[in-house]
């Protein structure tokens, strides 16, 4: 197994219009009619790199055990280039794009900072859409 780098992992959360609107198509509101639950701005999407496929699957399968998320997406083969440490590193990383309610966030982050083999696992997020 491969030495993990002392990167920092990438913590991103995104509100569900954003995700929408990066798709090119305006956010769906529920009508009444269709019975739907979903309040906006109660979802979120984070984006967490990990150094291998073996350590994103583990932390993947323990998010959603642990019900701190709905689904968890991985895509392999990603090239992170980052600063570390004041030298410009450049690593292939798998990202984990983690499905979650909004509620779930502070839970979901302090347990993917316990869990991270990096030595820093940074969180980036954006505060969820009220639209």
């Amino acid at each position: 197994m491969p030495a993990l780098l002392p990167v920092a992992s990438r913590f991103l959360l995104l509100p569900r219009a954003l995700l929408s609107m990066a798709s090119g198509s305006p956010p769906s509101q529920p009508s009444l009619a269709s019975g739907s639950s979903y309040v906006p701005g109660s979802v979120s999407a984070a984006f967490v790199t990990c150094p291998n496929e073996k350590v994103a699957k583990e932390i993947a399968r323990a998010v959603v055990e642990k019900h701190l998320a709905a689904c968890v997406n991985l895509i392999p083969k990603i090239t992170s280039i980052y600063e570390w440490k004041g030298k410009i590193e450049e690593d292939s990383e798998v990202l984990m794009m983690i499905k979650t309610q909004s509620s779930l966030v502070p839970a979901l982050t302090d347990f993917v900072r316990s869990v991270h083999p990096y030595e820093v696992a940074e969180s980036y997020h954006e505060e969820p859409c009220s639209c």
